[in-house]
């Protein structure tokens, strides 16, 4: 089984002559790795791809390098789960190098139920980007599995999606289009989306295109139809894109609209973006084919510009996703529509203890007698006139190591500052993230989950979200709550420590 959790043990004092019993378990060392997020079982992963949901479970295929950091190429590894917390390793899909056409990248798979390109119904199929023998380009081959997900089989040397003749073309994503019984293609090109369709997922023609503005690159598209907590239906684009040179996230950009089964129209030019942290790149979005009204959805939690920057080489592995969300629709003011995010509910199954704080009145700060390292923060905050509110977590014993996630409530905005502890980047441009507030609101609801190396902030039911990677000392545990110019109200505060359970 592929652990994403390692329980840390409080040490004991023994007598160095005490002999272990024989099946006593042994006192582990501190470790970075997540106590409830999935992690790369060694070596590395990025992207992942989106899950499909069939026989019980979610089959999940993902990026990764068994020979990192001193070898190149990525291949699908596999992971199964019952409940989108607990997963199984199943090992590798996917391999790389064994075409002339290089490793797989990033691309999407699908059940083919009508046996539309003619491996026999409930094929697995997969779409991937492969750098050709062909110079390198980048082309779309065609993988397909006979044995539900396991392995796969390469259809062809020959790409069935060639390169149309431009530098960026990558990152497939493949749906059904029921209304229109064929299959569709979004392709990452550049600053565009291109759109594809295709009878057979062999033979595709080109529809239609979506450019994108001030966001730059954007990488593994998504579409998708979701219907909205007033009952409408809309379709969505979503991108991983780089807009931090435009002073935006660096995360998944969406647009709300229509889609006929040709064109995408989106309701407004500007996107939102379904996370305002650092890190929570080629996040994919999927359903379990039950509800309409919901998905889930999970990212890396990484970022190319500091990527190898992390202590778990230190420990053979690099990588870590994002918990899994549910996504939802609501109708907003103005006839506007946006996606709102929360954990999924089956994180509940993993609450180890539970600590309660009522109401507790703050003017400065207020160090609880709680500490973790791995835990679900929730509170109810309340003022009438201040400047900032919010928590420190991960802190220090001196007070001078901690995480920030409060409210600026002056200057009308949330934020996740991460620049008084360990961190990735370097060069210390991307330590405090921000989402607008509105300044009249004097209240705020925080769920907060922190990991080893993760802080993932979901503030009022998941209008805004942030996911960061943070890189605390291990002994850093500690939670003080702070108000500044003003008195703050903490309400219904609890901290509910997370602890992996294995499944037997």
């Amino acid at each position: 089984m592929l652990l994403i959790a390692i329980i840390v043990y409080e040490s004991n004092d023994k007598d160095s002559n005490q002999k272990e019993k024989p099946n006593e378990q042994k006192e582990q060392k501190p470790t970075y790795r997540a106590s409830y997020h999935f992690t790369s079982p060694d070596k590395w992963i990025n992207d992942p791809q989106r899950p499909i949901y069939f026989d019980g479970k979610f089959h999940y295929y993902y990026l990764y390098n068994r020979d990192y950091p001193n070898g190149n190429g990525t291949e699908w590894r596999h992971a199964t789960s019952e409940d989108l917390v607990h997963w199984q390793d199943e090992g590798i899909a996917i391999p790389k190098y064994t075409n002339k056409n290089g490793d797989p990248w990033s691309g999407s798979a699908v059940i083919d139920e009508n046996n539309t390109a003619g491996f026999g119904e409930g094929a697995i199929v997969a779409i991937v980007t492969q750098p050709s023998a062909d110079g390198g380009k980048q082309e779309q081959y065609l993988w397909y599995s006979q044995d539900r997900g396991k392995s796969f089989i390469s259809y062809s040397d020959q790409p069935v999606m060639p390169n149309p003749g431009q530098k960026d073309f990558r990152d497939p994503k493949i749906i059904w289009d029921k209304q229109n019984n064929k299959w569709i293609a979004l392709m990452a090109e550049g600053e565009k989306i291109g759109f594809y369709e295709s009878d057979n997922l062999k033979d595709w023609s080109y529809i239609g295109e979506v450019i994108t503005e001030n966001i730059g690159i954007v990488e593994c598209p998504d579409l998708f139809q979701i219907q909205a907590d007033d009952g409408t239906n809309k379709w969505v684009l979503g991108a991983s894109a780089n807009g931090k040179a435009h002073g935006k996230p660096n995360t998944y950009a969406y647009w709300i609209g229509q889609f006929d089964g040709k064109q995408f129209i989106a309701d407004h030019a500007e996107p939102k973006w379904l996370d305002y942290g650092f890190d929570w790149y080629g996040a994919v979005t999927f359903d379990d084919g039950q509800s309409s009204t919901k998905r889930y959805a999970l990212g890396w939690m990484n970022n190319w510009d500091y990527a190898n920057n992390t202590p778990t080489l230190k420990e053979n592995f690099n990588g870590i996703n994002s918990i899994v969300r549910e996504i939802t629709l609501q109708k907003q003011g103005n006839n506007e529509y946006s996606l709102l995010s929360q954990p999924v509910q089956m994180l509940n199954n993993i609450v180890k203890s539970t600590e309660s704080y009522k109401d507790l009145k703050v003017d400065e700060i207020k160090t609880l007698k709680s500490k973790g390292d791995s835990y679900l923060l929730e509170a109810d905050i309340s003022w009438s006139d201040l400047n900032n509110v919010g928590v420190r977590l991960r802190e220090s014993d001196d007070k001078t190591r901690h995480i920030d996630v409060g409210i600026k409530a002056d200057e009308g905005y949330s934020y996740v500052n991460r620049g008084n502890t360990g961190q990735p980047d370097e060069s210390r441009r991307f330590l405090e993230s921000k989402a607008p507030f509105d300044k009249k609101k004097k209240n705020v609801h925080l769920k907060i989950f922190v990991d080893k190396t993760s802080i993932e902030v979901f503030v009022d039911d998941g209008k805004i979200v942030y996911s960061s990677e943070v890189f605390p000392e291990l002994d850093d545990k500690g939670i003080s709550l702070f108000a500044e110019g003003g008195t703050a109200h903490f309400n219904n505060v609890s901290i509910k420590h997370l602890h992996y359970k294995e499944k037997h």
